[in-house]
This record gives C-alpha cells, sequence and structure tokens, in this order.
C-alpha cells in the first residue's frame, strides 16, 4: 500500500469516525431526555442486578394506553381535527390572553377526568393549533408550561385524578371527604396561581382568517373520536386492555397506518426506563434507610425531594412504605409533581412535545419551565404547610 492510498484509508477512517460521532450526538442531542433515562436504569442495574422484580416495576397498561392515545391523536391531526378545534376556540375567545386561560382551564379540568397524562396528550396539540393558525408561536413554550403544570395540579383534587392519588387512596384507605379536605386547599391555591399567570399573555387580538375550521372528513372524525374515548376508557379500566388495544391497532392500520408510524417511540422508551431507574432506587437499602429517618423530620419536605428525583408516582409508592403521615405524603407528592421535569413522568410528554416543534429550542423551554415550576412548587409548599396544622 503506497503512503498516498494509506493516508487516504486513514482520512476516510477519520471521515466515517467523525460522522458517527457526529450522528450520535444529534441522537443525543434530540432525545436527552431519554438518555440520561437510560444512564440512570444502567447505572442502577449495576447496584440492582436485574431478576424477577423487574417486570414489576413498569407500568405496561400505561404504556400501552400512551401508545393508543398518541395513535389516535395523530390520526385526528392528519384530518385537520385539532386545527379545526383551534379555529373555533380563537373565534369564541377573541385574545391570546383568554384563549390561553380557556386552554389552561380545559387541560385543568381534563385531568381531573382523565388523568394528568391523558389531559396533556388531548390538550397540547390544541394550544400548539391556537397559537400556529394565529402566528403567536413565540408564547408556546409559556403555554405549554402552563398547560403542564395545570395538568399535573388539576388532578390532585379527587382519589381518581392522578396514579399516586389511586395508591395512597387504596393504600391508607383515606375516606372521599377527608381526602377532598386535605387537598381543597392547595388545589384553590393551584386554581388561582394559574388564573393569574395568564395575565401574562398580552390581550392581542386573534384572527384565523385563511385558515378552514372544518376537518377533512366528518365521517373519519366521528370514528377517531370513538377511538380516543375507547382509549381513555381503556386507561380508566372500563374497557379491557386485552381486547381493545389489537381492536384500536387494526383500524388504525386499515384506516391510517402512518398514524402508527407517527408514535413518538422515544417518548415510549423515556418512560419504560424511568420506570427501571424508579424501581431499582427503592430496592437500595441504603437509601430506604435514609428516606426512613428524612420522613420523620418532614414528610412534606422530603416527599417533595424525592419526587424531583424519580418523580411523584413512584415516591409515593416508595415513600408510603416509611411513614403513616398520609396527609403530608399526599400533599407532597401531588405538589411535588411541579419542579424539575421528572418530577411527574407527564412532563415528559410536554417537554417531547415542545421540542418536536421546535426541535432548537429546548434549552429554551427548559428555562422557561424551571421559572415557572418552581415558583408554583415554592409557594404551594410555603401554603401546604399552614394547611397541615389545621387539618
Amino acid at each position: 500500500m503506497t503512503s498516498d492510498t494509506h493516508s487516504l484509508s486513514h482520512h476516510g477512517l477519520r471521515h466515517h469516525l467523525h460522522s458517527a460521532v457526529s450522528s450520535a450526538v444529534a441522537i443525543i442531542h434530540k432525545n436527552t431526555v431519554l438518555t440520561i433515562a437510560i444512564l440512570i436504569a444502567v447505572i442502577t442495574s449495576v447496584i440492582v442486578p436485574p431478576d424477577a422484580k423487574y417486570l414489576s416495576y413498569v407500568d405496561f397498561k400505561l404504556l400501552i394506553c400512551l401508545f393508543s392515545t398518541l395513535a389516535v391523536i395523530c390520526a385526528l391531526r392528519n384530518i385537520g381535527f385539532f386545527s379545526a378545534i383551534a379555529c373555533k376556540t380563537v373565534a369564541l375567545t377573541g385574545n391570546l390572553r383568554i384563549a390561553s386561560l380557556a386552554l389552561i382551564y380545559i387541560t385543568f379540568i381534563g385531568s381531573m377526568i382523565i388523568a394528568n397524562d391523558m389531559a396533556l396528550l388531548t390538550f397540547l396539540p390544541l394550544g400548539y393549533y391556537v397559537l400556529h393558525y394565529t402566528s403567536s408561536e413565540k408564547y408556546m413554550a409559556r403555554l405549554f408550561v402552563l398547560q403542564n403544570i395545570s395538568a399535573n395540579l388539576g388532578g390532585m383534587l379527587t382519589p381518581f385524578g392522578n396514579p399516586q392519588n389511586i395508591y395512597l387512596y387504596n393504600f391508607y384507605n383515606i375516606g372521599n371527604l377527608e381526602f377532598m379536605k386535605i387537598m381543597a386547599i392547595p388545589f384553590a391555591v393551584a386554581v388561582l396561581m394559574l388564573t393569574l399567570s395568564c395575565l401574562l399573555f398580552p390581550t392581542t387580538k386573534l384572527s384565523v382568517s385563511g385558515f378552514t375550521d372544518t376537518v377533512a372528513s366528518k365521517k373519519r372524525a366521528v370514528f377517531y373520536s370513538v377511538l380516543f374515548i375507547a382509549a381513555i376508557l381503556m386507561f380508566l379500566k372500563v374497557l379491557p386492555y386485552a381486547v381493545t388495544f389489537p381492536l384500536l391497532v387494526v383500524c388504525l392500520l386499515f384506516t391510517d397506518r402512518s398514524s402508527l408510524k407517527k408514535v413518538d417511540y422515544a417518548l415510549l422508551l423515556t418512560f419504560f426506563f424511568f420506570f427501571i431507574a424508579a424501581g431499582n432506587l427503592s430496592r437500595i437499602p441504603a437509601l430506604s434507610n435514609l428516606l426512613s429517618g428524612l420522613l420523620q423530620k418532614n414528610t412534606l419536605l422530603y416527599s417533595i425531594i424525592s419526587c424531583q428525583f424519580i418523580s411523584n408516582v413512584p415516591s409515593a409508592i416508595l415513600l408510603s412504605n416509611f411513614t403513616d403521615n398520609y396527609k403530608a405524603l399526599l400533599i407532597g407528592v401531588n405538589i411535588g409533581g411541579t419542579g424539575t421535569l421528572i418530577a411527574s413522568l407527564a412532563s415528559l410528554i410536554t417537554f417531547r412535545s415542545y421540542v418536536s416543534l421546535n426541535k432548537n429550542s429546548a434549552a429554551s423551554f427548559l428555562k422557561t419551565f424551571t421559572v415557572f415550576s418552581f415558583s408554583f412548587l415554592i409557594i404551594l409548599y410555603f401554603v401546604s404547610l399552614n394547611v397541615l396544622e389545621f387539618i
């Protein structure tokens, strides 16, 4: 081999290596949260080697519901369903502030009925279309963050509003009226804060002239709406998973196969690896002993801190084994859903949705998210401290 040939071969190798590294960096940049979830899962798997208990970590039914809902939403988006509703919303509200308030309230109420993750999957696309068709995209991060907070806090009033409530309601056998009494004041303060936050949006007049407020196919809109309701009922355990999920997939295969391809599989994988990480963390004896001691000192504070690192649902499951102070724990894992991006896994839905629409604005979104989310968390923490003295 001549020196020139060797040089060309070496140059080609460096080029391929550089391309591979660039591709890897691009993938990590695009899926930062997924990468973090994988790293934590791998590290904790070294501490807690894989065994049969790993299967109990993952909420496969939740992943099935997420997949189903995402797929149906893609199908609805393909026929212009959300753009049509967005146009009607703008026409009814008239200005950006009222439209934003309506979207935040809809998400808030929706989370009380269909839980926070389903509410976000349903109403974030609507928020996007309202801003997109009125050329107000610069407010997208703010609107998405407030919709996210409203989804995480909206479900805290009722026992069925979110997964951690369902778990604690059954674990401690809390009465319905007592449950709502515990959560009433934090809930009311959250409503007030969300309402005041909408004052940050301008009263810019909105117009969607030139855009259609009708869907491409009314028959398909009705059909996909039925599929969406079926997905929600499956999540609420009204319809059986084993029957509903296969039928839903078959229906989409025949009516809109592209919707199955457009599902955010990275989001599903993110949930999967966070389940693994949280499950492993709960089985580390040193961590469990530490938590037991801390909860005796301040259940509210340390349940909130726990949420910031392993999210609110795993925190509720983990910490319930170390304290009888269910009132403080209940409030803590609910308001603790604000704060960091992983404090509530539902927040990953918001982050992924935003980044998919604004590929180079992840840092900007995280800045807005952190300011708003921690502001809500700090205020609700001090309110809750006073609440616990009187209940």
